[in-house]
């Protein structure tokens, strides 16, 4: 299966809206054999069901990334329906902006745990399996916030820069193991959704006036995986052609 994506299993988190969504029907049109994760599992079934419509391979299960069982499970279960783990595009996360001194510390730590851990529980529940393959591919889904901070998005682009900081020590401790790290810029996505304050969800809706579908980002994804397996793609920055960020 090298410098192919058709017959690869790929396992999505947060693949039930955005950038998973979009990345899904781009893989499932590519070939790939999917296992979809996220916690709306009516978004999920409604996404398989349309996949194997148009003659795809697709299966899906209930996700918190945030429960290392869980994402244990989910792994799993996507060994149990096609017999190997190719790829795992970590994805799932949350980006509720705030400036420091809103002290929304509860918001905060879910970012955190969704964000950072969910990332590590991903690879903790592939990793071993993909060196008993001696080969696979892990793909972490950060963002342009991991290379610039701006104003309400301390929290957010730390997470990010975490993000960014593990891909790259996990490309460095294997040989046999691709890692990359998409860093999308303002995409079409629910991410904004969950912003709370009022002062950062203003500034967001003007951030997000010039953004690119999520589809773009699947294709960069669809990229990377494409390569020969000799052929690790690090790192990929998508943005708007017409924003500076």
């Amino acid at each position: 299966m090298s410098g192919t994506i058709s017959g690869k299993t790929v396992l999505i988190t947060g693949a039930s809206s955005g950038i998973g969504e979009a990345t899904a029907r781009v893989l499932a049109a590519r070939g790939a054999r999917l296992v979809l994760g996220a916690r709306r599992t009516d978004r999920l079934s409604a996404l398989v069901r349309e996949i194997e419509e148009a003659g795809g391979q697709a299966r899906h299960r209930a996700l918190d990334v945030t429960d290392a069982a869980e994402m244990q499970a989910f792994a799993d279960f996507a060994e149990a329906e096609f017999g190997r783990v190719d790829v795992l595009v970590n994805n799932a996360g949350l980006m509720p902006l705030s400036p420091l001194n809103a002290l929304k510390i509860d918001e905060w730590n879910r970012m955190i745990d969704v964000n950072i851990r969910g990332v590590l529980h991903g690879i903790a529940a592939v990793l071993p399996r993909m060196e008993r393959q001696g080969a696979g591919h892990v793909i972490n889904v950060a963002s342009i916030g991991a290379h610039a901070v701006s104003p309400t998005a301390a929290v957010y682009c730390a997470t990010k820069f975490a993000v960014w900081a593990i891909s790259d020590g996990l490309r460095q401790e294997t040989d046999r193991i691709r890692v990359t790290t998409i860093s999308p810029g303002v995409t079409t996505s629910e991410l904004a959704d969950t912003i709370t304050d009022e002062t950062a969800r203003d500034a967001m809706a003007s951030f997000r006036s010039k953004a690119i579908p999520a589809e773009a980002i699947g294709r960069a994804i669809a990229y990377a995986i494409a390569q020969p397996d000799e052929v690790d793609v690090s790192e990929v920055i998508v943005r708007p052609t017409a924003s500076p960020h």
